[in-house]
């Protein structure tokens, strides 16, 4: 396989503006109250007068061992040979939900198709409706610059600068977040 690519999330520059959200929403035209590709979440430490807040913006975590893949019983999940992104087909998927219950993160999420009953959905770094510039929409459209996108060893590098670490677990997720 070449390089796995993956995410960098730095956390001390985003603002929880839920642009790259919308961003997603927006460009693969998901339905408002249905299912989110990414989302933002709130960590808070500490007590008064010493809080401290941080928001991070995930998505699907394109591990380099994931359970997706390895328990979905059609092959509809995959992971790419070239970039180790972690795919849906979904004309092949059946909705069974074994994803969703092998996923240590919880990201499958499923979408009533008409006719056709539940399929799965989650990030697939825009490969469905194609990157610009090489970049997933969430990525270009963050107003701080707080999310990035690439090979994981140039997403080490930028997590090293700003004393992160790669997000831990059996499955090898392919996100790092300082």
């Amino acid at each position: 396989m070449a390089e796995q690519y993956g995410f960098y999330v730095d956390t001390s520059r985003c603002i929880k503006c839920w642009a790259c959200v919308v961003a997603c929403k927006q460009w693969h035209e998901i339905e408002a109250g249905t299912v989110s590709r990414r989302n933002v979440t709130e960590t808070v430490e500490g007590t008064f007068p010493d809080v401290k807040r941080k928001f991070e913006s995930l998505s699907c975590m394109h591990c380099e061992n994931p359970l997706c893949v390895a328990n979905c019983p059609t092959g509809a999940v995959s992971k790419r040979e070239e970039d180790g992104v972690v795919v849906v087909d979904d004309t092949v998927c059946i909705g069974c939900k074994t994803c969703e219950q092998a996923c240590p993160f919880g990201v499958p999420q499923y979408v009533e198709v008409e006719g056709e009953g539940f399929k799965m959905d989650k990030c697939d770094t825009c490969l469905s409706i194609g990157r610009e510039d090489d970049q997933p929409h969430c990525v270009l459209t963050c107003p701080v610059q707080a999310l990035h996108f690439g090979p994981l060893s140039e997403m080490e590098a930028l997590a090293a600068e700003k004393g992160g670490a790669r997000m831990e677990g059996e499955t090898a997720p392919s996100v790092y977040v300082s």
